[in-house]
């Protein structure tokens, strides 16, 4: 196997393909999971690769001579999740013509990976949560005595299910029992840097399927494929490196042979970045502004900072400024900060949790200190106060 922190080396055996420090950081993380048989919740957006990093942690892990099991929560209606599940008896429903084990007896001694858990049912939660605390089975329709089975878990999903918990979606016992070793997959537009290599690998792959030379990008087609976004991720370039591989004429792949679509909103993104790059300074000026939303007009955190950062209208590093800059305020208390940011008590467990899972979170330690005034915090600038 490749060592998976080697600069050097631009994926490993399982396609985690990538040299940025978010991707070796990504393959720490793996190490580390790999090493017990601790459940894991994988967390990314569509197309990043979830069951790729599953696979992955089962193949490094000492299950990797047992079966790896992939269930897709949903792709299967509600009303057969279960039989999936758990299996069933011949004649337990209609059409039911056979004895079926179920997929989680197949992943005995090996990895169950289920896919977009959070789009199961409250009642298919409850089945989902017995089984991880017994390890039994009982097979739909069966009168036979419960089995036991022997499966590592790992679950995925592209929501944030914390949100659930609090909208009552999601079973929080359920979300503890999963979430013992919490898995970030980064969306391609943080590590753009690996965009060249996953092109060069795909495009390797399907000019050997079609038949055709590896496609050869102009630097100005790279240019606008790095800074296009990629909302679709992993998935999205494989389909459009495809589409180029397909299409393609001799010489090199110029921007007017992309989708159309794609080179739009590639088009649009670079623009973007400039307009980004010249106005670098702001981020001063946006923490200010979400600080005299919050301590002036008493915006709660939520409407103020919360909103516009799922909406990627702000950075982490304007996050951590605002969070820095209140626990200056609040002598270094995060329950204190609440009140500072208009929020209610019964919010402080959402408050922590979002900071921690965007790496927003910030050590109160050093800031035991005569806290400033209100109206000082307000009148000046963040620099001043956090000098």
């Amino acid at each position: 196997m490749i060592t998976p922190n080697c600069p050097s080396e631009p994926f490993d055996a399982h396609g985690l393909i990538g040299t940025t420090d978010i991707m070796r950081s990504l393959h720490d993380d793996i190490d580390s999971a790999s090493r017990s048989s601790a459940k894991v919740l994988l967390t990314g957006e569509t197309g990043v690769g979830k069951e790729v990093v599953a696979n992955t942690i089962h193949q490094r892990s000492a299950r990797h001579g047992g079966p790896f099991v992939t269930i897709n929560c949903a792709g299967v209606p509600d009303s057969l999740l279960e039989s999936e599940f758990f299996g069933h008896s011949r004649g337990s429903f209609t059409g039911a013509v056979r004895d079926a084990p179920g997929l989680l007896r197949q992943a005995h001694r090996g990895t169950v990976f289920l896919d977009e858990v959070g789009e199961m049912s409250l009642r298919m939660q409850a089945l989902l949560l017995r089984f991880l605390e017994t390890g039994e089975l009982q097979t739909v329709g069966g009168t036979a005595s419960r089995s036991t089975v022997d499966a590592r878990v790992i679950t995925a999903t592209n929501r944030d299910l914390l949100d659930d918990v609090y909208a009552k979606t999601f079973r929080q016992d359920l979300y503890y029992r999963l979430n013992v070793f919490h898995v970030r997959i980064p969306p391609l537009r943080e590590r753009k840097k690996d965009i060249g290599l996953l092109i060069d690998h795909y495009g390797r792959i399907f000019a050997a399927q079609y038949g055709k030379p590896a496609p050869v990008l102009s630097p100005a087609t790279l240019d606008l494929l790095t800074a296009y976004p990629w909302p679709g991720n992993i998935r999205e370039l494989k389909n459009v490196i495809e589409r180029v591989v397909v299409t393609m004429t001799e010489g090199a792949v110029e921007p007017q042979q992309l989708p159309p679509d794609v080179l739009k909103r590639a088009l649009a993104a670079r623009g973007e970045q400039a307009a980004r790059t010249q106005l670098a300074g702001s981020h001063q000026h946006r923490v200010d502004a979400l600080l005299e939303r919050m301590l002036v007009r008493k915006e709660t955190f939520w409407d103020a900072v919360y909103a516009a950062f799922m909406r990627r209208d702000l950075t982490r590093d304007d996050v951590r400024s605002v969070i820095r800059i209140g626990l200056k305020q609040s002598n270094g208390s995060y329950r204190m900060l609440l009140d500072r940011f208009n929020m209610g008590a019964d919010d402080y467990k959402r408050f922590l949790g979002f900071l921690k899972q965007h790496d927003c979170h910030i050590p109160f330690q050093g800031f035991r200190a005569a806290a400033i005034p209100v109206r000082d915090l307000v009148s000046r600038r963040p620099s001043e106060i956090s000098a």
